[in-house]
């Protein structure tokens, strides 16, 4: 709001917060035609029915009168909230890399967008919610698929990683280009360790799902870092952390010291949650690694990766794409959208019983850039 965003994406949300509704209420109001304005979009990822229907419903009046209890929305806006939906457009989240529920987008998708037409069926907003879909999208068979099952937009993740823009590094994106669709495996999330949240990521040349799932084991089975058999504890502080642990905590005050000094005084007083921090400190440093390409510790590069990449890697074999270094966000992005329209135009064709070589079935990139 500072900084006048009008866009958002909101994602990995498991209910609403007065953060995401003050940001979309704050920007509603009403023209000089007395049209009501949605000044503020949001475009909501999910992969659970319950949490896409806090975001395809108006915002909660609990949430509401908070904010219009700390001066924060005025009367006018919890009035025009009621008027439309959280979000503009619903992405459905499939069998994608980093945080993810893993469900097939064939039984998903169908079901988030029946759950918006019966709400928009019950609250009549002037402006439908849209619905996109992502998670396993990188071949145009995908995209072509999610558009023939109603999609309104496709969502590309994993395979943007491997192109030139992107902020990993180097040796990541190289890595990226040669996995295929059963080189990932799901590992515990860093920012929601002790819930036992897991994300997906690369296996293929590094160890990191192995130590992570490791750390959450001990973390399981014992009640502080002190009870940690001391045999185990070397083992951890020789092969993951390369660190005494206590210094590891050190370093850990020291970070939260600058943003949520109450966490410190939390562990403290609690020797699980301290040991919860102490190895979240290896999970969180380990993508910061992988994006700066931290020498020497490329066994322990987080990396978010889903089968898109592998399906990605397939399908670009023998063509200039097949290249980490030619591998543009734009070219990926129109050879996606192109080949699915292809395929929709083929397929068209051979339902009027129009026969084709077997080669027409494929549609390999085209160089765009």
């Amino acid at each position: 709001l500072k900084h006048h965003v009008t866009t958002i994406e909101a994602s990995a949300y498991l209910d609403l917060t007065s953060y995401v509704v003050y940001y979309r209420v704050a920007g509603l109001s009403v023209n000089a035609q007395n049209q009501l304005v949605v000044k503020n979009k949001i475009i909501a990822k999910i992969s659970r029915t319950e949490v896409a229907t806090h975001f395809m419903e108006p915002a909660p009046d609990r949430i509401l009168k908070g904010l219009l209890e700390k001066g924060l929305i005025t009367p006018q806006q919890a009035e025009l909230a009621k008027l439309v939906p959280m979000a503009d457009d619903i992405t459905v989240e499939a069998d994608s890399g980093g945080h993810t529920d893993n469900r097939p987008l064939v039984n998903l998708l169908p079901s988030i967008i029946a759950l918006r037409n019966r709400l928009q069926e019950k609250h009549q907003f002037v402006n439908k919610v849209r619905v996109g879909a992502g998670g396993g999208i990188g071949t145009p068979e995908a995209v072509l698929a999610a558009f023939m099952m109603g999609a309104a937009y496709v969502v590309t993740g994993s395979v943007n990683q491997a192109c030139i823009e992107s902020g990993t590094s180097d040796h990541v994106k190289q890595v990226l280009a040669t996995v295929s669709m059963a080189d990932v495996m799901m590992a515990p999330a860093s920012d929601m360790f002790e819930m036992g949240v897991k994300l997906q990521g690369l296996k293929r040349g590094t160890l990191f799902p192995m130590r992570a799932q490791r750390l959450y084991d001990i973390y399981l089975e014992y009640d502080s870092i002190e009870a940690i058999p001391a045999a185990e504890r070397s083992k951890l502080e020789q092969q993951i952390f390369r660190k005494n642990l206590d210094q590891i905590w050190e370093e850990t005050k020291d970070f939260f010291r600058q943003r949520d000094p109450q966490q410190i005084d939390k562990a403290e007083k609690n020797p699980k949650r301290k040991m919860a921090l102490v190895f979240r400190w290896y999970l969180g440093l380990s993508s910061h690694w992988a994006n700066r390409g931290e020498k020497g510790r490329e066994m322990d590069y987080q990396i978010w990766c889903g089968p898109a990449m592998g399906a990605f890697n397939e399908w670009t074999k023998g063509t200039y794409l097949e290249h980490p270094n030619n591998r543009k966000v734009v070219d990926v992005a129109v050879n996606l959208m192109a080949g699915a329209a292809y395929l929709y135009r083929l397929q068209s064709l051979q339902m009027q019983q129009m026969d084709f070589p077997p080669h027409f079935s494929h549609y390999a990139p085209q160089q765009v850039c």
